[in-house]
């Protein structure tokens, strides 16, 4: 069963990273084309402001599935130095159920926030509708809390093994 979420997370995973090679090229194209333009022409793109937001949105979001693909989220790490194996084991369940129900309330409240955007029908640049630019929120959230429900998973498992070795 791990497998089949394995291969899909892996699948995932490639699409994020082409994903953060395109934005990232973009934004900065087109930032320095504003910063080229603005400075030696005094004009600039019209949208390109917004359009260089809406990647570093994407781009951060991304990014933070990324970090959840590896475990590389910002944590503060006091307690488990004094913890023995056991209860390292017991605390890496608690944190990712933990952020797994988080990502499950953000995803929630990004879409009741995408619903809103739509029913606003605010515009962002070029007749482009907000809640698109930031259908990103509960994409990603939903990616995240995938993955702590996956890493929850193979932390009861990793328990397991290690007392049934006992």
């Amino acid at each position: 069963m791990t497998d089949r979420w394995e291969r899909i997370d892996e699948i995932i995973g490639r699409v994020e990273q082409a994903l953060i090679v395109v934005l990232l090229s973009a934004l900065i194209l087109i930032a320095f084309s504003q910063i080229i333009l603005r400075n030696l022409f005094s004009t600039g793109i019209a949208w390109g402001d917004a359009f260089v937001r809406t990647l570093v949105l994407w781009t951060g979001f991304i990014g933070a599935t990324i970090a959840a693909r590896e475990g590389k989220h910002i944590c503060i790490d006091v307690v488990s130095r004094w913890l023995s194996p056991k209860g390292k084991g017991a605390v890496a369940i608690i944190i990712h159920a933990v952020s797994f129900l988080i990502c499950c309330f953000l995803t929630y409240a990004a879409l009741k926030f995408i619903d809103n955007e739509f029913q606003m029908k605010s515009v962002l640049f070029l007749g482009i509708p907000s809640w698109v630019s930031e259908v990103i929120l509960p994409v990603t959230f939903f990616i995240m809390a995938f993955r702590y429900f996956f890493h929850f998973l193979k932390s009861v498992l990793k328990v397991h093994q290690k007392e049934g070795e006992e």
